[in-house]
């Protein structure tokens, strides 16, 4: 079952999505165009992992849902939610990662 909170965000960010840019961050970074949501996504990354080698759960965390939203605001640029993500995840579920991994080529 998918995670409430994501779905909430999910909605929220289709609801913000063609807003007025000058009153909503999302409706911003859609306006800007995919490029700009992507540099968010890979900023986010890299903030990400310095958190985790500094290794404070504090800014992991507070890193990590940066990253999340962004990862989001991406999906809805391509139309995608979370849910989307989660059954590929479950499909996933029972296979090793190499097994998948190998399934891709």
């Amino acid at each position: 079952m998918p995670n409430n909170t994501l779905e909430m965000l999910a909605q929220t960010l289709e609801q913000r999505k063609n807003a007025d840019p000058n009153s909503s961050y999302v409706a911003k970074l859609h306006h800007k165009g995919l490029d700009a949501i992507l540099k968010k996504v890979g900023e986010e990354a890299t903030e990400t992992i310095l958190a985790s080698k500094g290794g404070k759960a504090d800014e992991i965390i507070y890193e990590t849902a940066d990253l999340w939203f962004h990862t989001l605001v991406m999906l809805s640029h391509h139309n995608l939610n979370p849910d989307d993500i989660l059954k590929e995840l479950e499909r996933r579920f029972d296979l090793s990662g190499l097994e998948e991994k190998a399934n891709r080529k």
